[in-house]
Parts: structure tokens; sequence; C-alpha cells
């Protein structure tokens, strides 16, 4: 799964890296947390949890004039960032609280989920990342409660380039709210796509997020495509090798705490029964 992960960068070398044409990060949104977003939404975030609002990549054909993205009117698609609530809240939920449970999406059984086929086929957009979090439990430490040591890792391009996480958004309504035109009447959400870990990272977690190459990019965000035929090879996309993980400091585990130091290397005498994921070997 991908339940944390850094979102480090500003928002400008975002519209750089990935070819943004129009920066909708400033649009009214609605916000579905009970307590203020912080960092605010749209700074850099190195412990993106989930019903943040994040900054996500999306192709779209909106007026310039509306303010809410759920109202769509003929226009030119255009490239845009946006800022969107980590966690899908399909348009048929009773509240936006479901979102929590919906974080993340299967990449091999999302066109037999009806939550997520209608959005891979209508609404595909890349979430920029310096990279993931993912928890390593131990095969031989325990914790102070007797149960299996959890250890925190940041998984990375080895390239130095940014993740682009393969996604899905979604539109929720409040009826509530009498006017549509309304931003505070929508709620839009995502969910990142998963798939199988690759070797090595398989001794961290059995899953990882779905990252798409650069060459990649344009056709999954190309919103003619709606048939999810026309994506479906992206979808068992693999490449091996890409990715470097090291373990880091347990500081991570709580929401509550955010900075570049939370990807710095944790030091060797705080490794308790871990595996290094290249060779197996178990360190502490």
């Amino acid at each position: 799964m991908c339940g944390r992960y850094a979102a480090s960068a500003d928002l400008a070398e975002i519209v750089e890296e990935f070819d943004v044409e129009e920066d909708r990060s400033d649009a009214p949104a609605r916000s579905i947390l009970v307590a203020p977003q912080d960092p605010p939404a749209g700074l850099p975030d190195w412990n993106m949890a989930p019903t943040k609002r994040a900054p996500v990549v999306l192709t779209r054909s909106v007026a310039r004039s509306d303010a809410a993205i759920g109202t769509p009117e003929a226009a030119e698609s255009t490239r845009q960032l946006r800022l969107l609530t980590w966690g899908l809240v399909p348009s048929w939920a009773k509240d936006p609280s479901v979102g929590v449970r919906m974080i993340n999406a299967r990449a091999e059984t999302i066109l037999a989920k009806p939550a997520f086929a209608r959005a891979l086929g209508a609404r595909r957009a890349l979430i920029p990342a310096a990279g993931w979090y993912e928890w390593q439990i131990s095969p031989t430490a325990v914790d102070a409660k007797g149960k299996p040591r959890k250890q925190p890792f940041f998984i990375h391009r080895g390239d130095g380039a940014p993740v682009a996480m393969a996604g899905i958004y979604e539109f929720w309504r409040d009826r509530a709210v009498a006017d549509p035109d309304d931003p505070l009447a929508w709620v839009v959400s995502f969910a990142i796509l998963t798939t199988y870990a690759d070797p090595g990272l398989n001794r961290i977690h059995d899953r990882q997020p779905l990252v798409l190459e650069r060459a990649d990019w344009d056709r999954w965000l190309d919103p003619t495509r709606t048939d999810p035929a026309g994506v479906a090879d992206l979808l068992g996309y693999a490449g091996p090798g890409r990715f470097a993980a090291y373990p880091v400091g347990r500081a991570v585990n709580s929401s509550r705490h955010n900075g570049p130091g939370l990807v710095h290397p944790a030091a060797p005498e705080d490794l308790v029964g871990v595996v290094d994921p290249m060779t197996g070997e178990v360190l502490g």
C-alpha cells in the first residue's frame, strides 16, 4: 500500500517538472479536515497523510471562470495543477468519510471495482512526490508490547527524478449546499494506484505505488482516452531497479511530525532486527 509520502517540492517546481499549463492550486476548494492542515495545503509536506489536500496533476476541460473543478463547461483541455483531498470519495457516497478507506486502488483489480473503474476511464492523474514511506515488519525483533517491531523506510528514485504516482480522482457533491457552483459544495479527491513491489523492495512491503515514467505521462493524462483499455498496459507497468530505499527515524510514525529531517537516514545504532532490502541481511 501507500499510506504516507513526501510531497516536498514547491508548487513552482511541480509546474516546471510536469509541464503544467495552468496552476489552479489557489482555486477555492473544500477540505474534509476538522483542524487546519499543517503544513497548509500547497506548502512542502514531508509527511503527507490521508485526508490532507495534496498537489495533483491532471488534464481537464474547465472554463477559466469556474471556481470549482466540478462544473466543467466547453473549453480547451489543459494540464493543470490542483490541490485535491487524498482518499477517494465516490460521487454516490453518503458522506466524505468513506475516503479514509479508499486511499489506494489495486492496479490489478481496478477495472473490477465500480468505485474505481469509471474514474480510471475519465479521471486519471499524476501525484508528484519525492518518495514514499513504508514500514517493514521485523522477522526477529519485537517492541515493548511484544509485537513485531516496525521499521520505517523512505523509498525514492535512485536517479533523483521526481516520483510520478498514477492516480484517479473523483467529484463528490454535498447536496446540503444548494448552489452547485459554490466550491464548498464539492470534495474533489484522489486515490493512488498500487502494484506488486519490486524485487528487494518486497522485503519492506509487498505493495508499492504504480510509478509511471515520463514517456507515459501524456497518455495517462490524455482526457480523450475514455476507454480504460487504452491505458490497461500501464496498469501492469514494472521497472525494477529504479528505486533506492533506506531506513529512517521513527518520527515519521506520527503524522504530526514534519520537515526534511524525516527523510534523513536512521542512525545504525537505532536499527534493531531490520532486513536490508537489497541483501536480505538482518541489521542490528
